[in-house]
């Protein structure tokens, strides 16, 4: 392997991260040195604030284009890094633009090849795609460093059609909407879900192939590095299968021999 070293970084806004299990994971299935370590915007400053909201995305229909952030931008990006009971932000940021700021927040000493960085953050990471000219919401920014985003992971794959189409349906009856959260409950993702950790590790899994095999993921269903569009998918592949197919299993193999 390239990687010889793993630093993960908490995001304290989701406690059902579980950080030290998802490291034992990572030792367990990786023949490299696991760290973990508090988020790294906990002690950030000013100007870092400033740089993250300057990420933000205004028209989710046009390239990113920076801008310079107002004083109520900025506050709000301070207290976030403080606030650990916000356990969502579903705000749009350029994905690759916060993954620049987090770059700049990791020692020069550990800006090796060799180390691995991977980010949690419930900042929901977009990126711009050419082909339907607008921003998607990610759960995955590959490269090093990785930025994994719990807010991604809720809301980027659909929920069931079926979800959809009783909002619209009943939206003019003023039916509450939770009645309808509740009719499809545990049919996808919600904040402050148990679920939340061990669907994460097939993201982790995702993360260091990209890295590692430059592809990061899988068109097979039954497999940890399917990339799921669909709530349904997502539990499908992480959960009711948790593992990784015949020829990714193949290539974590030769990874770790």
């Amino acid at each position: 392997m390239k990687i010889s070293k793993i630093f993960l970084y908490d995001e304290p806004a989701a406690s059902q991260i579980q950080l030290e299990r998802l490291a034992v994971f990572l030792k367990e299935t990786f023949p490299v040195k696991v760290v973990t370590r508090d988020s790294i915007l906990k002690y950030a400053k000013k100007d870092t604030a400033s740089k993250i909201a300057s990420c933000r995305i205004f028209n989710p229909r046009k390239p990113y284009e920076k801008h310079k952030p107002s004083t109520d931008e900025v506050f709000f990006e301070e207290t976030n890094f403080e606030d650990t009971a916000k356990t969502e932000n579903i705000i749009m940021y350029d994905g690759f633009e916060v993954q620049k700021v987090l770059t700049e927040l990791i020692p020069n000493e550990e800006r090796t090849s060799d180390l691995f960085h991977i980010f949690f953050t419930n900042k929901l990471t977009c990126t711009y795609d050419c082909n339907d000219y607008r921003y998607h919401g990610r759960a995955l920014i590959g490269a090093n460093p990785s930025i994994i985003s719990t807010t991604g992971i809720i809301e980027a794959p659909a929920k069931p059609r079926e979800y959809y189409l009783d909002l619209i349906s009943n939206f003019t009856q003023g039916i509450n909407v939770e009645s309808i959260k509740q009719k499809y409950k545990g049919t996808y993702l919600e904040y402050n879900d148990i679920r939340l950790s061990k669907i994460i590790e097939g993201y982790l899994l995702q993360a260091i192939f990209y890295f590692e095999t430059a592809q990061a993921f899988c068109d097979k269903k039954e497999c940890r590095l399917f990339n799921a569009h669909w709530q349904k998918d997502l539990l499908y592949s992480q959960l009711e299968i948790g593992k990784l197919c015949e020829d990714h299993q193949h290539v974590l193999k030769k990874l770790t021999s």
